[in-house]
């Protein structure tokens, strides 16, 4: 089912760690954007979402001055987004027009190779279409554009949007390779998030390829969105921490949903650590093997077998990694499913 605009609702490789027998995390590793910032900032963007609703057509992180900007069609919003301590900005669309907008791309636009999301920078929904789209396509999605006043804009990307499975190592199951995201637990069981398109291929997971068994897959969701959740059936515990694959960890101490602007960090098993920024959320990725809704779209590189891995800000768990259209030099396109709807759906908490 399509979310509307403001229903936004890795330790990857931590398993892999403890199977291996690595030490814990040395005291004090700290994320390099610090831990502090990103916490303020979701519980503000948190507040603001509870205060207008739909009220805000999006919320961004300004690039010059760090601030959380909120985008209003009414002085009365404004208002209340000055009383939570966020910057008002008037624009011309309200939520309810841009979900329109994604409504009717949803009806008369859903092609293969293409995903669309909301950037409140612009007030727009913002379209890619990769390599894979045709020509004839391309003009009939530029067509709904144009009949949506504006609205929506279209650009091509490099590269095919795909889930991003490989063989190699990581986390290991049906004779592909994945990498984990968060550590969670419930009732003191211990599990572990990754993508759903990585749990649908087994039941049965591995931390080397071959090797002995860690973990089963106790529930999987794809498509539509894009997670599952596979339970230890081993005794290490490594608590919640997110692999640098520098020799450090990132404790990750709470989760929350992603805003535009932000800068973030994505950790898998194939591209290890890389950084980038939020561009667009509550977006739909219309891959071959089917739809998924309500994802994230960041400029971090990623490759195969990075699903299933983390995004995360400091100590504050974002998303599990599931798939790009590619990435050239130092900018990609990593997508991910919030984590916040994986944790509400297993009714698990990070730790």
């Amino acid at each position: 089912m399509r979310r509307t605009t403001r229903a936004r609702i890795a330790t990857s490789v931590l398993l892999v760690a403890a199977s291996l027998g690595l030490g814990a995390a040395p005291a004090g590793a700290a994320d390099e954007s610090g831990a502090a910032a990103p916490a303020r900032l979701h519980a503000l963007d948190a507040g603001v979402e509870r205060e207008l609703g739909d009220e805000s057509a999006g919320t961004y992180v300004d690039a010059a001055t760090g601030e959380l900007v909120v985008t209003v069609t009414t002085e009365a919003a404004a208002a209340k987004a000055r009383a939570a301590g966020a910057v008002p900005r008037r624009v011309q669309r309200s939520a309810a027009q841009l979900d329109a907008a994604m409504a009717a791309l949803e009806a008369r636009a859903k092609i293969t190779g293409t995903s669309w999301g909301l950037d409140p920078r612009t007030n727009q929904i913002a379209v890619e279409a990769d390599s894979s789209v045709s020509a004839r396509d391309m003009a009939r999605l530029r067509k709904v554009a144009a009949s949506l006043d504006g609205a929506v804009r279209v650009t091509r990307v490099p590269g095919e949007f795909r889930r991003e499975v490989a063989g190699g190592d990581a986390i290991y199951g049906g004779g592909s390779r994945c990498s984990a995201a968060f550590n969670v637990t419930k009732n003191g069981t211990r599990y572990f998030l990754t993508a759903g398109h990585c749990t649908n291929i087994s039941a049965s997971w591995s931390a080397t390829s071959g090797g002995a068994q860690i973990g089963v897959r106790e529930g999987s969701s794809f498509p539509t969105n894009d997670y599952g959740i596979v339970r230890y059936t081993t005794t290490t515990n490594t608590g919640g921490r997110v692999n640098l694959y520098n020799g450090s960890y990132q404790d990750i101490a709470s989760a929350a949903d992603a805003v535009v602007g932000q800068s973030l960090r994505k950790s898998g098993s194939t591209t290890k650590v890389t950084s980038g920024t939020v561009t667009a959320v509550n977006v739909t990725v219309n891959y071959s093997s089917g739809p998924v809704y309500g994802m994230v779209r960041t400029t971090a590189c990623s490759a195969g077998g990075d699903s299933g891995g983390a995004h995360f800000a400091g100590s504050v768990a974002l998303g599990i990694h599931s798939g790009s259209s590619g990435c050239t030099g130092t900018n990609g396109s990593a997508i991910h499913q919030p984590v916040r709807e994986a944790l509400a759906a297993y009714g698990v908490a990070v730790y």
